[in-house]
């Protein structure tokens, strides 16, 4: 190794170390272990231009083991991105961009949040899947609009975790091969030796799921020919490189280093051992300029790339217009398409659901999604469009596989890398299994549609494993997400057109079982509450969403019959409809009428704030059972008798 490669390596050392003492608070191990593979995968192989960070055809870099954050940042202020050295001293500070674990959005050259540990592998799979279906889409063979890699950094911890697996396991399927692993080996967790609870053979594993895989020392030399090797490859690369946590520090090899600052002590002890200066954040003249001259270099990347953008867009105008298009898109507005609220008679919403995709298709080429192996049941296909596969990547449909979380983090990957807008499919109870994948949609506001059926005890036989209860809760409890449950076809509709409007992640909830369409039920869903039977002078306000609506209407008409009069409003999204003015929304729920009763298949815990302390519910807070639907509508209270008499019992209460 060279004396200025070696300085430059130690240069991301010291400024990690420093940052995570002066901070009281980070993961030095990594850095100090992995420095040798952020600098040579960011000086000589990853494509990448720090004066413009989101050049289209960068390669895309995923530090999937986030808690190593300063080593990315270290490795983006010395080249040159915009991460100053006082963004440096501030890491882990309030309102600082050098956060714990990197943030898309806060940091130019952060390509996505990571943190919990193996997402960031999956993420890379959507990275690499998009970049893989735009080639197929764009490219000619005289021209390349779409050619980059997708690199991960991950540790054990990553590979531990069964989405990796999940993830790999798709990739090797695809044969994605531009996808490229780096496993930094050092063989320790939080609680010691990787041994305790981790000893397969990691490259046989990825060997199986057609990978193509390599190992080397920790050895910036050894680590490029591997690299290099990876890229020369039709199918993904897992390089297995061994390095040491915590090098040259007190702590070297240990757990101890993994979570917690050296110390003052431990700092000006690992500089020596480094040979490296006691002054706090120190960059030498000549590492500054090493690092410049990568700087420059580095920018050919893109001045190549703009020469084949202009030969392309002169000769596939349409085409290129059609790319920038896709590449730049934000919020879809489809007020205009009033054909997506057609619908001729009820059904299920999951049905609606699969009628308003399919007509979302032809109108948008960058839709594209499918399900984790639920497409018959969840209604998902886009019928008559191919899927991809490793022989073609022109198709729209996507087989996940029996992968919800790995999926939901694909689907991430995919958002983020631009180009598509992505829909995935499961059964609502499920989605339990890629909730921290849509969180981090919500973190990191991505417009993935989540496309969830089978919403209720309307499930029926197959039992309270597959009868969702706190799904619903739980999802409307998550900042950034909006949750959709339509009522009937046109809520389907009007939930997807909000969705695409928005800008944001969401979840549609749809039914299995048919539901009639609604009098009343039009365009006024996409407000997210909406009355949908009204009468003068209310005695009651009835609350309801999804396939309860209906059964909240026929309660209300029996209601009339007494004197009683009722109106009834559909909350089809409450995230929605709390951003509506307040006007709006006391035009809604009128605040002078306090009999309100919640009428939903699911928890009580979200109505409350609408409820109010007269109210009541007409809700479920146990699991349901294995029996017919009509059994357990009525056994569980969801009949319009029952609601009208849960109005009634409140009337009284309230008097």
């Amino acid at each position: 190794m060279n004396t200025i490669q070696t300085e430059s390596i130690n240069a991301i050392r010291a400024l990690s170390i420093d940052a995570i003492q002066q901070a009281n608070s980070g993961h030095p191990g990594l850095p100090l272990g992995a420095a040798p593979i952020g600098y040579e995968l960011f000086a000589h192989h990853l494509k990448h231009n720090p004066l413009n960070p989101d050049f289209i055809d960068r390669d895309r870099f995923v530090l999937s083991a986030g808690h190593g954050s300063m080593l990315l940042y270290s490795l983006l202020h010395l080249f040159g991105y915009p991460v100053s050295i006082e963004d440096i001293e501030n890491f882990r500070q309030a309102g600082a961009i050098t956060t714990g674990h990197p943030e898309y959005g806060v940091c130019k050259g952060v390509e996505v949040s990571t943190g919990p540990l193996g997402q960031g592998i999956a993420n890379a799979v959507g990275f690499a899947l998009a970049e893989r279906m735009l080639e197929a889409r764009f490219n000619k063979p005289d021209l390349k609009l779409v050619d980059h890699y997708t690199y991960a950094l991950c540790g054990e911890g990553c590979l531990m975790e069964g989405i990796s697996y999940e993830a790999a396991s798709l990739a090797g399927t695809l044969k994605l091969g531009k996808l490229i692993i780096l496993y930094d080996c050092n063989k320790i967790t939080i609680e010691g030796s990787s041994d305790l609870a981790f000893t397969e053979d990691l490259t046989a594993r990825f060997a199986a799921q057609n990978w193509f895989t390599a190992e080397c020392d920790g050895i910036p030399e050894e680590i490029g020919k591997c690299i290099e090797k990876a890229k020369a490859q039709d199918k993904p690369s897992f390089i297995k490189i061994k390095t040491v946590i915590g090098y040259g520090s007190p702590k070297a090899g240990s757990s101890s280093c993994h979570g917690a600052p050296l110390g003052e002590e431990g700092v000006l002890a690992t500089k020596k051992t480094l040979g490296y200066p006691e002054e706090k954040f120190y960059v030498s003249r000549e590492v500054r300029k090493h690092y410049s001259d990568l700087t420059k270099q580095l920018g050919e990347y893109e001045k190549n790339w703009n020469k084949t953008r202009d030969l392309y867009k002169e000769k596939y105008p349409e085409e290129y217009k059609e790319f920038e298009r896709v590449m730049s898109l934000k919020n879809i507005d489809l007020s205009s398409h009033k054909e997506l609220y057609s619908f001729e008679k009820g059904v299920a919403t999951r049905k609606a659901s699969h009628i308003t995709l399919n007509r979302l298709a032809s109108l948008l080429p960058e839709f594209v999604g499918g399900s984790a192996d639920l497409a018959p049941s969840n209604l998902t296909s886009l019928e008559g469009l191919k899927a991809i596969s490793e022989e073609d990547f022109e198709g729209r449909n996507i087989h996940f596989g029996i992968r919800e979380h790995a999926m939901a983090a694909i689907c991430n990957g995919m958002t983020l890398h631009g180009g598509f807008r992505v829909f995935c499919s499961t059964f609502f109870a499920f989605s339990d299994y890629m909730k921290n994948a849509m969180r981090m949609s919500a973190l990191m506001k991505l417009p993935v549609i989540y496309v969830l059926t089978h919403d209720s005890i309307g499930v029926g036989e197959d039992g309270p494993t597959h009868q969702p209860v706190e799904h619903l809760a739980g999802l409307r409890a998550m900042p950034e997400l909006d949750v959709y449950r339509p009522a009937d076809a046109h809520e389907t509709a009007a939930a997807y057109i909000d969705a695409l409007r928005s800008g944001r992640p969401s979840a549609i909830v749809c039914s299995r079982q048919e539901l009639p369409l609604l009098d009343g039920a039009d365009e006024r869903a996409e407000k997210g509450g909406y009355i949908i039977r009204d009468c003068k002078d209310a005695d009651a306000i009835i609350l309801s969403a999804g396939s309860e609506v209906a059964l909240s209407v026929a309660a209300a008409e029996l209601l009339k019959s007494e004197g009683i009069s009722v109106r009834v409003v559909s909350m089809p999204c409450f995230e929605q409809f709390e951003r509506q003015p307040e006007e709006y929304k006391n035009s809604v729920i009128d605040p002078s009428c306090r009999v309100r009763i919640a009428v939903e298949a699911g928890s009580s815990l979200s109505w409350g704030k609408y409820v109010g302390l007269d109210g009541d519910y007409v809700t479920m807070d146990t699991f349901g059972e294995c029996a017919k639907p009509a059994y357990l509508w009525k056994k569980y209270g969801f009949t319009a008798e029952n609601i009208a008499d849960k109005v009634r019992k409140t009337i009284l209460k309230n008097k």
